[in-house]
């Protein structure tokens, strides 16, 4: 299987689930088909496949050809996978990803926290605890204190590593 394969695999998996990856792997395989087609080659139900489809046909990753149907004189689309389009999706997801752990570094660079240790870890920002005179809303407990830089470690981690992987593609 080829890495293009398998980054589709995992994108299928992300939008459909175990489903997704089945109706990806039915039309990989058969190329150019019919949502009927694929759901039967698949094992997924229509209804299913179709919104599966049209989840991808949004992100570009599959596209769909109209014809009409002689008999009946309905339209039938016929779906194939755009596998051109899926780097540049997922160099899209990256750098969105990269905007929310910024903005979520920056957040947690700017705020001082408190915790409620009894009730699961609830943490608070300093103006939420202030407001609450440094108790637990739930609990009444006192609040502590609570060290943030292994979050910050974290996401400077992850925003140099998401750099990283958009400056080499």
């Amino acid at each position: 299987m080829s890495v293009i394969d398998e980054q589709l695999l995992e994108v299928a998996k992300f939008f459909g689930g175990e489903e997704g990856v089945k109706i990806i792997q039915a039309l990989n395989k058969l190329g150019e088909a019919t949502d009927e087609a694929i759901a039967l080659e698949s094992g997924v139900k229509l209804n299913i496949v179709r919104k599966f489809l049209y989840k991808m046909y949004t992100h570009g990753l599959i596209s769909a050809i109209r014809a009409r149907d002689e008999e009946k004189g309905w339209f039938i689309f016929y779906w194939r996978i755009q596998k051109d389009q899926l780097n540049a999706f997922i160099r899209d997801r990256k750098r969105k990803t990269l905007e929310k752990l910024k903005k979520r570094l920056e957040y947690e660079k700017l705020h001082e926290f408190f915790i409620c240790e009894k009730c699961s870890n609830i943490r608070v920002s300093f103006e939420e605890a202030m407001e609450s005179a440094f108790k637990c809303l739930n609990c009444g407990e006192q609040l502590k204190s609570f060290d943030n830089s292994g979050i910050i470690e974290f996401l400077i981690k992850k925003i140099q590593q998401l750099e990283e992987e958009l400056k080499n593609e």
